[in-house]
């Protein structure tokens, strides 16, 4: 499992291990499709929040929800765990698919509230991506123009970093620049390769 705080590199960290040769993966890209028009989950967030969450042509309202879940940690709280049986369902088949092709390679998902939702407990080993407060607030400035008193509060409704590190089997830290979060993606995907090999010895 892949997870990390808003704005700290994940998908970064995340391309570095595709490129590598692990099976990514996104979550996030998984809980698109499950709330896509028509679909089950879609109906059942559009039964919690309403109609409003719903544009013309019958999608998800991204912009209208997230401000809805940004404000209200209990609203939050529901979303998650309206969308999450269907997410896993979603990451199980892609996960036996890809098990099937490649019995010992190795799959990452990348998921942001892995930890939050106890979905870390499904892995073998977890990475948590992290960098400093204020390197995350500027990154989230300029990546979503927010401004800095925004950022901070979309940081803030989060689980700290810090308490996320706690769950962590590999800690990538990206506080420096490409070039160290690279060199240390690749020490993890070292150590991921060498506990499927030693998996493999022992099947």
């Amino acid at each position: 499992g892949l997870t990390g705080s808003i704005a700290v590199g994940k998908s970064f960290v995340s391309a570095l291990l595709a490129e590598m040769g692990c099976h990514v993966l996104d979550a996030d890209k998984t809980a698109r499709e499950v709330v896509a028009a028509g679909t089950p989950g879609l109906q059942r967030i559009v039964q919690a929040f309403g109609d409003k969450v719903l544009l013309m042509d019958g999608e998800l309202n991204r912009a209208h929800l997230g401000a809805i879940i940004f404000a209200d940690e209990g609203k939050r709280e529901l979303l998650n765990s309206i969308l999450h049986p269907y997410i896993i369902a979603a990451q199980d088949e892609q996960l036996k698919s890809w098990e099937l092709d490649e019995p010992h390679g190795i799959a990452v998902v990348d998921a942001a509230l892995m930890i939050e939702s106890g979905g870390y407990r499904r892995f073998d080993k977890i990475i948590v991506v992290h960098c400093r407060t204020d390197v995350q607030v500027e990154r989230l400035m300029e990546r979503n123009s927010l401004s800095r008193e925004e950022a901070e509060r979309r940081i803030a409704a989060q689980m700290p970093q810090e308490k996320k590190m706690r769950y962590a089997d590999f800690l990538i830290d990206t506080s420096v620049g490409f070039e160290p979060t690279r060199h240390q993606t690749a020490e993890v995907y070292q150590a991921l390769r060498h506990l499927a090999l030693a998996q493999v010895a022992r099947s």
